[in-house]
């Protein structure tokens, strides 16, 4: 523990600096800056909820459409973001791979930190604002929400440790991550509650871990006015395997990674 604590500190650090760095790279000081990370996944879902809505109507099994659209989107667009932003990361980055306290790993945290933080700002803004309009319920359980988001965002970051090395070693793998995320949506849960669904599509969904995070975050936003399907201990299980695998690659990949 007494070389375990400053090392920590160290990476810590190390990580709130690639975090400065990515942010001046990535939205500049100029206009909003930052604030683009939320105002983005706010116009996608803004617009998806209002098509949804043109389409279902202001209801759809008991609850409103685009609130329903735009609470599950959201966390759709942080996976496919951060997912996006996972390729030949490595790569990208390899310049820094100089200094002796920047581990690899360090750049998918980075990165998936400020995926993270953003869309949870954009998902508690949009939430304030819809909510003044009565276009957004008010959690109905706050804590079941926050729990869901956060299954959501720990199945991400195993998915990113798994795919960023993959991404590094097979060009087969670069190309296929866009295609992949769009395969993702509908083992996504946003358009849907698993009890609405038929017994058989039920049973292959619940292999989905982001849907048991959908379902959660759901029940945390509407409360008795849907019926959520959700487990746990399944989706955490798999991310923490996703993560554990991962980080062999990483070290993996690391031996071979040429820095220029």
């Amino acid at each position: 523990m007494s070389q375990f604590l400053p090392a920590l500190k160290v990476q810590g650090r190390v990580i709130h600096a690639l975090l400065v760095r990515e942010m001046s790279t990535r939205f500049g000081r100029d206009n909003i800056g930052f604030l683009w990370i939320m105002v983005e996944p706010l116009l996608f879902a803004i617009l998806v909820g209002i098509m949804y809505r043109t389409m279902r109507g202001p209801e759809d099994h008991g609850v409103s459409v685009f609130a329903f659209v735009v609470s599950g989107y959201i966390p759709l667009v942080m996976f496919r973001h951060a997912i996006s932003r996972s390729v030949m990361l490595f790569t990208a980055n390899g310049a820094l791979m100089y200094h002796r306290q920047i581990k690899i790993y360090d750049f998918i945290f980075a990165r998936f930190i400020i995926e993270c933080v953003g869309h949870l700002m954009a998902y508690v803004f949009i939430g304030i604002v819809l909510g003044v309009f009565d276009l957004f319920p008010f959690p109905a359980d706050p804590g079941i929400l926050l729990v869901g988001y956060l299954y959501y965002s720990i199945f991400t970051l195993g998915v990113c440790f798994v795919l960023t090395p993959l991404s590094e070693v097979s060009e087969f793998v670069e190309k296929l991550i866009p295609v992949t995320t769009y395969i993702m949506v509908p083992f996504s849960g946003t358009f849907y509650i698993v009890s609405w669904l038929t017994p058989a599509a039920q049973d292959v969904l619940y292999y989905s871990p982001p849907v048991h995070a959908m379902e959660m975050m759901r029940y945390g936003l509407f409360g008795d006015a849907i019926a959520p399907t959700y487990d746990f201990v399944y989706p955490l299980t798999f991310s923490i395997i996703c993560m554990l695998v991962g980080l062999m690659l990483c070290r993996l990949v690391r031996r071979d990674l040429v820095i220029e």
